[in-house]
This record gives C-alpha cells, structure tokens and sequence, in this order.
C-alpha cells in the first residue's frame, strides 16, 4: 500500500450524502446504468477505499450504517438480507429500485420512523404523508 503523506489527500470530512446527491442526478456517469445492486457494490468499494487509507468513518459514514437496521424495521425484515437486496425485492426492477432508494434515504435522514404503521398513526390527524412509491401503494 502506497503511504500517503500528510496534506497530499484532502478528504472532506462529510462527503458521503454529496456524493450520494450526485449520484442520484447522474448515476450512468458514476456506475455505467441505474442499478441498486451496482449503487451497493460502488458504496462498498468508498468504504473500503476509505478503510484502506486509513480514513476514519465521518459522522454521515456512521449515521448511514443505521440505514441497514432502519430498511429492516421497515420491511419487517429479519433475514441477513442487505438494504439493496430488500429495497429490490419490493421494486419492479433495478432503476426503480435504485429511485426507491433515494426515497427511503431521504426518510431516513428526516429522521422518519421506520415503522409505517406509526407514520399512519402520526398522521391521522388529516395531515398527509408525502406521497412516495411506499405510501401510494399503501393507500390502495
């Protein structure tokens, strides 16, 4: 492994939310097609890079680490299946999988219970839910 030396690398300390934006307005240019699969691989190979030089996780690297307990709660997952796997298997394919993703991300970081059951309950009182692929089909 190559060292690096002090200074050579400026590695923005909260970088992975930008990163994730950015890939939601042009994912080709960063994984070649809309996938979530190949979104999870291409997050794998940042948190490894990031572990390989010696990088300390940033504070939306550990916040997102929650994502994975949070996508089981909501699905009421128990299996050992990843937060891609999950998201795909509730999507019609790998694109709308990987758009569902940026919805569930983005609940996730409002802080949204993962419990949909306790979102209808919150809202009862007539105000409405931001409609999203979840929320519409649990409407039906």
């Amino acid at each position: 492994m190559t060292n690096i030396k002090p200074g050579f690398l400026d590695a923005k300390s909260e970088y992975l939310y930008d990163l994730l934006a950015r890939i939601k307005q042009r994912p080709g240019m960063y994984m070649g097609k809309p996938s979530i699969t190949r979104l999870n691989s291409f997050l794998d190979g940042y948190m490894s890079a990031r572990i390989e030089l010696g990088l300390s996780p940033t504070q939306q690297e550990q916040e997102f680490n929650g994502f994975q307990d949070w996508i089981q709660e909501r699905f009421k997952i128990e299996s050992s299946h990843g937060w891609a796997s999950i998201i795909l298997f509730y999507s019609a394919d790998e694109k709308a999988a990987l758009e569902y993703f940026f919805e569930l991300l983005d609940s996730f970081r409002r802080g949204d219970p993962a419990d949909l059951n306790q979102i209808w309950q919150e809202n009862a009182s007539g105000s409405t839910l931001p409609l999203t692929q979840e929320t519409a089909s649990l409407a039906d």
